[in-house]
C-alpha cells in the first residue's frame, strides 16, 4: 500500500524570533507530495488562522508545523493557556523536551494539564538529581489510576535517589489500586531491591511475578521485561541455568519476543549481559516505558509518544525507548523518523541488528527499493543465518511484485535451514506465497504444508492455503475447514474473516458469505478489497442497491488498478449469472487463479522483526472482563489451549467456541488475551 506523505509546512516569511512575529501575512508551504506537486500556500493573518492551521497540521501528524503555527498563534494571544498546553504536548511529542520546559513551568498550577506539565518538571529535576524537587512536582491535584501509578513509582525512585530505599519499598507495598497495578509495582520493587543489594527481596519479587500468568495478560511487554531483567541479574551472578529457566518460564505465556531471543543468546554464549536499569534515572524512565508499551496497541499513539519522550529525556541512550519510538513512527507512516531513531542505536547494542533490518524496510516504505534491497543484502552477508534478514529482503521484492527475486531469496534462506524450528515457519510460508503468485502451485503448496508442519495452528498459513484451494476450485471442503479454523484462532482479523466469507461466496453459499463479509468490513472498513467482496455478496442475495454502494465505496478507497477496473465494470454492468459450486464438485486444481485473487495478508517480515507490545487497553493497562449473563461455569486456561480445543473438550463440539466468545466479550476484543492461568466462563 502506498504511503501517504507526511506534510511538512515551512514558514515562508523571515522571522527574527519565534515570538517576534509581526501582524503581516505569513505563509506556510508544503513540501512536494507523492506526485511531485505542491499544494497552495496557506496564509496566516490572524490568531484564528494560525490556530486552525496548527490544528490541521496536528491532525496530519505534522507536529513540526503545528509547533510553528501554535507559536505564531501565541504571539497574538500570549496568555492563552490552551495554546500553551498544545505547545507543551507537541514539543514533548516531537522530542524537543528542553523547549517544552518553559511551557511546563507556566502551566504547573493548571490542574487540567498538570499530569503533563508537572511530570515534565519532575523529569527535569530527576535528571539533575534534584530528588526532593522531583517529589514536589509529582504531587498532582487531579489523578487517574494511571497517573497515580506513574507518580507513585517515580516518587519512590526519587526516594531511592535520596538513600531512602526502605521507605520507597514500604510506600509501594502500601499503594492501593486496581489489580493491574500488581505487575508494575512488583517489577519496580524488585528493581529497587537490586539497587539496594537486597538479593532475598529481588528473588521474592521476581519469582512471584514470573509464576503469575495473569501478569502476562495485564501487560505482556512489562511482564517480559521483568523476566529479562531477572534473567540478566541471575546471569550476572553466574546462575546461568536459573537465568535460562526464568526465560523458559516466561515464554510459556509469550513467545517470539526479539529482546528475549537476544538475551537468551547472550546468556548461552557467556557474553556480558547489560542490566536494563542501572540507576535512579533509568528506574524512573522504566515506568514511563512500561506504561507506554502497555498503551501502544493502536489508537493510543499520542500518549505513547509523550511517555516515551519523557523517558528518553531521562535516559537519552536507552535503546529500548528508541526502538519503541521508531515503532510508533512506523505505525504513523513516518519512515524518515523511524530511520533516525534506529540510527541512534549503538553499533554494539543487542538491538543493532533489528535496527538494521527495520531501516531496510523503512527505506522501501520511502519507495527507495533498490537502496533497500542493497542494504538488506549487505545485512544477509553480515549474518547468513539470520532468517529475519531474508524475510525483510523478500518482502521488499514482494512489494515491488518481483516474486521471482523474492522466491530466490527464500530459496537461499531455506537452504541454510538444516534443522528448521517452529519460528522458521515464515520462510516456508513466504516462499509459498511467492511461488503461488508466480502461478507455480506445484512448488507453492509443499511450502504451505511445511509451514504448518512447523507451526500447526498458524492462522495466516491456514488462511492462505485454505483460500488458495477454494479459489482454485480444489479440495473445497478441506479449504473451508482450514479457513474456519483460522477464523476461530483470529476472530477479530478482518482479512481472515473476509477469506471465510469469500470462500462461502465461491461455493455459492451466498447468505453465509453475506454474513461473514459484513463482519469482515466492520473489522476493516477502509479496505477496498473487502468492500468489493461485500458488494458481490449483496448482489447475489438481491440487495443490488447496497451492492452498488459497496462497489462505489471500494472505488473511492484507492484500490489497485486491476481492482479499480473491475469495480468500475461492475458499477456499469453488475454481475453475470453464476452457477454455484458444491463441495463434492471440482476436486481437480485449475492452473490459474480466478478473479477472487489472493487473500489479504499481514506483513510477516515486520511481524518477525518489530518489537512486540501489550494489549489495547485505553486509559488503563489492563481491562476487566465484562460480566457474563445466564447459566455459566468457570474454566481456567491451560498452556496450549485454544477456543476450539476448549469447546471440543468441555462442550463436546468445537463449533461452540462462538458461545464462549459471546460469554467472554473481552476475548472478542482481543483473542490474544487467551493466556494460561486466565479464568473464563463457559455455558453450562
Amino acid at each position: 500500500m502506498r504511503r501517504r506523505n507526511t506534510s511538512k509546512l515551512l514558514m515562508a516569511t523571515g522571522l527574527a524570533g519565534l515570538l517576534a512575529l509581526s501582524a503581516t501575512t505569513g505563509f506556510a508551504k508544503e513540501t512536494p507530495d507523492a506526485k511531485g506537486g505542491d499544494r497552495p500556500p496557506v496564509p496566516v493573518t490572524s490568531f484564528s488562522g494560525a490556530f486552525l492551521a496548527a490544528r490541521a497540521a496536528e491532525a496530519d501528524n505534522d507536529l513540526g508545523s503545528a509547533i510553528d503555527f501554535y507559536t505564531r498563534a501565541l504571539a497574538y494571544q500570549p496568555d492563552n493557556q490552551a495554546i500553551r498546553q498544545s505547545l507543551l504536548l507537541s514539543l514533548v511529542s516531537e522530542g524537543r523536551f528542553d523547549e517544552a520546559l518553559p511551557f511546563a513551568e507556566a502551566l504547573k498550577s493548571v490542574p487540567e494539564v498538570e499530569r503533563f506539565s508537572r511530570l515534565g518538571l519532575a523529569v527535569d529535576a530527576l535528571r539533575k538529581e534534584q530528588y526532593a524537587d522531583a517529589e514536589n512536582w509529582l504531587k498532582l491535584v487531579l489523578e487517574s489510576d494511571l497517573d497515580r501509578l506513574i507518580t507513585s513509582v517515580m516518587t519512590a525512585w526519587a526516594k531511592v535517589g535520596q538513600g531512602e530505599t526502605a521507605q520507597a519499598l514500604s510506600d509501594l507495598d502500601a499503594l492501593d489500586g486496581p489489580d493491574w497495578y500488581g505487575l508494575f509495582l512488583g517489577y519496580h520493587r524488585g528493581l529497587m531491591a537490586m539497587q539496594n543489594g537486597d538479593e532475598q527481596r529481588v528473588r521474592k519479587e521476581f519469582d512471584a511475578l514470573i509464576q503469575a500468568p495473569t501478569a502476562a495478560s495485564a501487560a505482556p511487554d512489562t511482564f517480559m521485561r521483568a523476566a529479562e531483567t531477572y534473567a540478566a541479574w541471575l546471569a550476572e551472578r553466574g546462575e546461568k541455568d536459573k537465568a535460562l529457566a526464568a526465560l523458559d518460564e516466561a515464554e510459556k505465556f509469550i513467545t517470539g519476543r526479539a529482546a528475549t531471543l537476544i538475551l537468551r543468546d547472550e546468556i548461552r554464549s557467556g557474553d556480558k549481559v547489560e542490566m536494563p536499569v542501572a540507576g535512579v534515572r533509568d528506574g524512573a524512565a522504566e515506568i514511563l516505558l512500561n506504561v507506554a508499551t502497555a498503551l501502544n496497541r493502536g489508537g493510543g499513539e499520542p500518549f505513547v509518544k509523550l511517555y516515551l519522550n519523557y523517558a528518553l529525556a531521562l535516559s537519552p541512550d536507552n535503546d529500548d525507548v528508541l526502538v519503541q519510538l521508531a515503532s510508533v513512527a512506523e505505525q504513523q507512516s513516518e519512515p524518515e523518523k523511524a530511520i533516525a531513531y534506529y540510527e541512534r542505536i549503538g553499533k554494539d547494542s543487542p538491538w543493532r541488528r533489528l535496527a538494521e533490518l527495520q531501516t531496510g524496510l523503512n527505506l522501501a516504505d520511502l519507495d527507495r527499493h533498490k537502496e533497500a534491497a542493497t542494504y538488506l543484502q549487505a545485512a544477509i552477508e553480515k549474518d547468513p543465518d539470520d532468517m529475519r534478514a531474508y524475510l525483510s529482503l523478500g518482502r521488499v521484492y514482494a512489494v515491488e511484485k518481483d516474486f521471482r527475486s523474492a522466491a530466490e531469496v527464500y530459496d537461499r534462506a531455506a537452504a541454510r535451514l538444516k534443522d528448521p524450528k517452529r519460528e522458521d515457519y515464515s520462510i516456508f510460508y513466504q516462499r509459498g506465497i511467492a511461488y503461488e503468485r508466480l502461478k507455480e502451485w506445484d512448488k507453492a503448496e509443499p511450502n504451505f504444508h511445511k509451514a504448518l508442519e512447523l507451526y500447526p495452528d498458524q492462522p495466516q498459513v491456514l488462511n492462505y492455503l485454505g483460500y488458495s484451494w477454494v479459489d482454485m476450485n480444489m479440495k473445497l471442503k478441506e479449504g473451508l475447514e482450514l479457513i474456519s479454523r483460522a477464523v476461530e484462532l483470529r476472530p477479530n482479523d478482518g482479512y481472515i474473516v473476509d477469506s471465510l466469507g469469500w470462500a462461502h461466496y465461491r461455493l455459492g453459499n451466498y447468505e453465509e458469505a453475506e454474513s461473514e463479509l459484513e463482519r469482515a468490513v466492520s473489522l476493516r472498513p477502509d479496505d477496498p478489497v473487502l468492500n468489493d467482496h461485500l458488494g458481490d455478496a449483496y448482489w447475489r442475495v438481491g440487495r443490488r442497491l447496497e451492492a452498488t454502494f459497496q462497489w462505489a465505496h471500494a472505488r473511492d478507497l484507492d484500490p489497485e488498478p486491476e481492482l479499480l477496473a473491475e469495480v468500475e465494470r461492475k458499477l456499469k454492468e453488475g454481475l453475470p449469472e453464476a452457477e454455484p459450486k458444491k463441495l463434492a464438485e471440482a476436486e481437480t486444481p485449475t492452473t490459474t487463479m480466478t478473479d477472487g485473487g489472493t487473500p489479504a495478508e499481514k506483513d510477516p517480515a515486520r511481524e518477525e522483526a518489530a518489537p512486540q507490545t501489550g494489549p489495547k487497553t485505553g486509559e488503563a493497562p489492563a481491562a476487566e472482563p465484562e460480566k457474563p449473563v445466564g447459566d455459566t461455569a468457570s474454566y481456567v486456561i491451560r498452556p496450549g489451549d485454544t477456543l476450539w480445543s476448549i469447546a471440543l473438550e468441555q462442550l463436546g463440539d468445537g463449533e461452540r467456541f462462538r458461545e464462549i466468545l459471546s460469554l467472554n466479550p473481552f476475548l472478542r476484543r482481543n483473542p490474544d488475551l487467551l493466556r494460561a492461568g486466565q479464568q473464563i466462563v463457559l455455558p453450562e
